[in-house]
């Protein structure tokens, strides 16, 4: 058990206890201090705590970090596409309709049941159900990802995320034409009234920026370059339904006219295996090899046979 004793200066601004001790501890993540926060391993003055209570000054913080809980999941034979790999980390292609890791009633045939029959030494410090996992992509959402070996690599990439050093490029195809690239900066949090759901009308706002880049218009349909800046819940998906333009498949933010296609088109939408969002491109500093590195995972078969389908029936444009 690792213990934390931290005196709150005076002169101390008020910020919510679990940003401030984000701030304090940069081994641990924020979402990994709002948990310790939540199982009452963080006292304040002597008492357990909220991870909205305000730290003023004067106070005392005492943490109490527990060692990494052994990984208890089943290791599944699941084959994965794996982009890199060495003895720090491994970079893989997740598929569309993989969900990243257990939790809400799904225990089984997760990348992380995979990995662990791939990988017996996962990192420890994401805690028994996501081993190793440094961040995650939706269940429909495709593309590269990287995943931790150990709980230095784990801490060292989970620190570049959270200050947002990590390069990803998405490519996206979204319905409408869009016009030019541009920004959106909207905020995004959970919607006041579908809880599953992300929104930008919402009570408890969070920064959200996304880029994007037209990279070639097909017809009903626009292929973006989608650069998003910061890491909120479904925030491409999200981004792009309120400029107007929903991403292709996507059955939770937004569809767009099907019964106005080309029987051809509307085949070719019925088999998509996902969405057609696609993290293409991830670029960081290796903690191990002390460098920047890069990956990238083609485009899944079945946007591309999409896109190549668009192109055969003369949908370009510039």
């Amino acid at each position: 058990m690792e213990e934390w004793i931290i005196s709150v200066p005076p002169s101390e601004t008020s910020r919510r206890l679990d940003t401030y001790l984000s701030c304090k501890i940069q081994t641990l993540t924020r979402s990994q201090i709002k948990r310790l926060i939540e199982e009452g391993r963080v006292l304040v003055n002597g008492r357990p705590a909220k991870p909205s209570l305000p730290v003023r000054g004067g106070e005392e913080i005492r943490v109490f970090i527990p060692p990494p809980r052994e990984v208890s999941l089943e290791p599944e034979a699941i084959p994965i596409d794996i982009l890199y790999e060495d003895e720090y980390l491994i970079v893989v292609n997740k598929p569309a309709g993989m969900v990243v890791h257990p939790g809400a009633g799904v225990y089984s045939g997760t990348l992380v049941n995979a990995l662990l029959h791939h990988c017996k030494d996962l990192s420890g410090v994401g805690g028994y159900l996501r081993p190793g996992i440094v961040h995650r992509l939706d269940k429909d959402t495709s593309g590269v990802m990287v995943v931790a070996k150990d709980d230095m690599t784990h801490t060292a990439l989970s620190g570049q995320f959270k200050e947002r050093k990590v390069k990803k490029v998405y490519l996206a195809l979204v319905w409408g034409e869009v016009e030019e690239g541009g920004v959106v900066d909207l905020p995004i949090g959970r919607h006041p009234s579908q809880r599953k759901k992300m929104s930008v009308r919402t009570r408890k706002p969070r920064h959200a920026l996304t880029r994007y880049t037209v990279m070639e218009r097909l017809g009903p349909f626009t292929l973006l370059e989608v650069r998003p800046e910061t890491g909120r819940t479904h925030q491409i998906r999200v981004h792009l339904s309120a400029i107007g333009h929903p991403v292709v498949g996507d059955k939770v933010y937004g569809r767009g006219r099907v019964s106005s296609l080309d029987p051809s088109l509307r085949r070719a939408l019925r088999s998509l295996k996902g969405h057609c969002l696609h993290a293409f491109r991830i670029g960081f500093y290796h903690p191990g090899l002390g460098k920047f590195v890069e990956f990238e995972a083609p485009l899944p078969e079945d946007i591309l046979s999409l896109i190549e389908l668009l192109r055969g029936e003369g949908c370009t444009g510039r």
